[in-house]
């Protein structure tokens, strides 16, 4: 019966996944948006059916591993916008040299401003960047992964929002900038948009979201000495 449950909940994540998708194709508003109705429609139904959480996650664990490969899929375009690359080096580094430390200071310092407990504070400190990066980082830190990818996903749909308006208020016209302020603020849900806007958007966003994480994994013990 429970493996017959777990598997009721993988087809049904994965249908709810498809028909959002299908709504969004027609429909291009931002609650309609896979990575923002999904969520909340599961989270409904499982409430109501009443499935333990543990319940929920056993067979469908492994869609939380394809975040990886996902992720690492980025490197496809950034391959072939290579000579991009090449010439905006130092600024794509410093980018992320400067955006990283300021997102994870920036989480940490409000969280203490508005008195957040010690494992809030941890789990929001990685909340910008990619989810496998993020729960990577949250593993080294001691900080909740669950929680981690929560604040990650929060984050991504409202750095796609707060992203494409500000780009529509700012005078922001180059597509370097562009690109970067999507993969620096909002990860994955942000370099998705970029892709609508952009071919060159969409490979910076791509290749800061990847800098960024591996950038804030590798200071994953600096992070918790600041924690």
């Amino acid at each position: 019966m429970l493996d017959l449950m777990s598997l009721a909940c993988f087809v049904a994540t994965v249908a709810c996944y498809w028909g959002v998708k299908r709504i969004y194709l027609r429909n291009r508003k931002w609650w309609c948006t896979p990575i923002f109705a999904v969520p909340l429609l599961l989270i409904a139904a499982v409430l109501l059916v009443g499935i333990p959480y543990p319940t929920y996650f056993q067979d469908t664990r492994w869609l939380s591993w394809l975040l990886g490969p996902a992720t690492v899929a980025f490197a496809v375009p950034i391959y072939e916008h290579r000579a991009l690359i090449r010439r905006h080096w130092l600024s794509l580094c410093c980018g992320v040299a400067v955006g990283m430390p300021a997102a994870v200071i920036s989480s940490v310092w409000l969280a203490r401003w508005l008195d957040l407990p010690e494992a809030l504070q941890k789990s929001l400190a990685p909340r910008s960047i990619s989810t496998p990066f993020a729960i990577a980082t949250a593993d080294s830190i001691g900080a909740s992964s669950d929680l981690t990818a929560v604040f990650v996903v929060i984050t991504g749909v409202c750095g796609m929002l707060m992203g494409e308006a500000m780009l529509a208020w700012l005078p922001v016209r180059s597509r370097l900038a562009r690109g970067a302020l999507f993969g620096a603020a909002a990860h994955g849900a942000g370099t998705a948009k970029a892709q609508q806007i952009g071919a060159e958007e969409g490979v910076v966003s791509s290749l800061v979201m990847m800098l960024g994480g591996v950038a804030t994994v590798f200071a994953a013990p600096l992070i918790g000495w600041f924690v």
